[in-house]
């Protein structure tokens, strides 16, 4: 495969992975903005769920910024318990509105917390000492959040990875239930990764938040918008764009974090000219190399009959696969769960180059 390189100037990599992405690496989702902006801009809320990866949270982060009202974000899988989900929450309100503001309101909590700032960078501290019902902590904040949006812009809480909700307290599912369902000033935006589990929060008839929001899943890139997204950049740089777009959205099955990752390193490499022959190939070996004992270990932990299942995955046969019919379903599930596997039209391993490193070993 002929390179064709371009002269190149000092060109930013004009792609991103790993963190929220905007302006320029963001790519397209204006159906999905455009549905997000009508809802939020009413007085529903919004359940948005996706697998791990696929830009669930830089779709949220355009379409605040797009809608530019104040917007409070927290990731539930990195809140250990009730107490520090209401300080998360908090701390994110004294960074948005006016400290006076914030701090006399919070003298009216029925705990006071404590409020600290550092003096190495003015970031706020906050540390709730509820000794008996620490639900109270939590319910005192969001009751503000909802007090701020009825003086002032409606604000939007966006809760990541809801689906922990369930491990950061007993019954708090029908508790924040009785709380968020009297606000008539606020938006919440619930996402979630696992799919499974966040149908049963919100479509489960019994379920404390059956049908509280609009949900909608989010899929992947539409090929078409990925492959132009790809080709204007590529083009830049070498003359054969659309067949790498092209071959980058084959390996990578349009999985938007996938993409972008090896879209980055394949400019990098071109960039640096330290590919030779096919690039392509070069940069996916290259990154199989780079996690091998981290896949490997990755295996080391996955039960036998799951190691048969994402074989079969890697190989496209999973009907060839002599498992009984309930043993291959729990699996999947299993799997999906664990983020290993993900459902479009059918069941394909999430991470391509699992996959790969998978059939290169059979290989050996």
């Amino acid at each position: 495969m002929s390179t064709f390189v371009k002269k190149m100037k000092n060109m930013e990599n004009p792609f991103k992975f790993g963190t929220i992405v905007q302006e320029e690496f963001f790519t397209d989702r204006k159906e999905e903005i455009g549905k997000i902006q009508q809802i939020l801009e009413s007085k529903n809320h919004l359940i948005l769920i996706s697998p791990r990866r696929f830009g669930k949270s830089s779709l949220i982060h355009k379409a605040t910024k797009i809608i530019g009202r104040p917007t409070i974000y927290v990731d539930l899988q990195l809140v250990t318990d009730i107490d520090d989900f209401a300080s998360q929450l908090l701390k994110k309100l004294f960074v948005i509105y006016k400290w006076e503001r914030i701090k006399q309101a919070v003298k009216s909590f029925r705990i006071i917390p404590t409020i600290s700032i550092h003096p190495g960078n003015n970031t706020v501290e906050v540390t709730f000492n509820a000794a008996n019902d620490v639900f109270i902590c939590l319910e005192d904040v969001l009751n503000l959040i909802e007090k701020l949006g009825q003086k002032g812009e409606r604000p939007i809480v966006v809760i990541d990875e809801f689906q922990e909700i369930r491990n950061i307290g007993k019954q708090i599912e029908k508790k924040l239930r009785s709380v968020l369902q009297v606000h008539q000033s606020v938006n919440y935006v619930f996402l979630g990764s696992a799919e499974s589990m966040m149908r049963e929060i919100f479509e489960k008839k019994k379920s404390p938040f059956y049908h509280f929001g609009l949900l909608m899943p989010l899929p992947k890139i539409p090929y078409d918008d990925f492959f132009d997204f790809l080709n204007k950049r590529f083009r830049k740089i070498i003359k054969n764009s659309k067949e790498t777009a092209e071959r980058i959205l084959a390996f990578t099955g349009c999985h938007p974090y996938y993409t972008q990752q090896l879209a980055f390193h394949i400019w990098m490499g071109i960039e640096n000219k330290s590919f030779t022959g096919n690039y392509i190939e070069h940069a996916i070996t290259e990154m199989i190399m780079l996690h091998d004992n981290d896949y490997e270990r990755l295996w080391n932990t996955i039960r036998q009959t799951d190691k048969k299942i994402l074989i079969a995955l890697s190989q496209q046969n999973l009907r060839a696969l002599n498992l009984p019919a309930s043993t291959l379903y729990s699996g999947l599930k299993r799997l999906s769960e664990q983020g290993y596997v993900i459902k479009e039209t059918t069941f394909e391993m999430d991470d391509p180059f699992f996959k790969h490193w998978i059939i290169k070993r059979r290989e050996k």
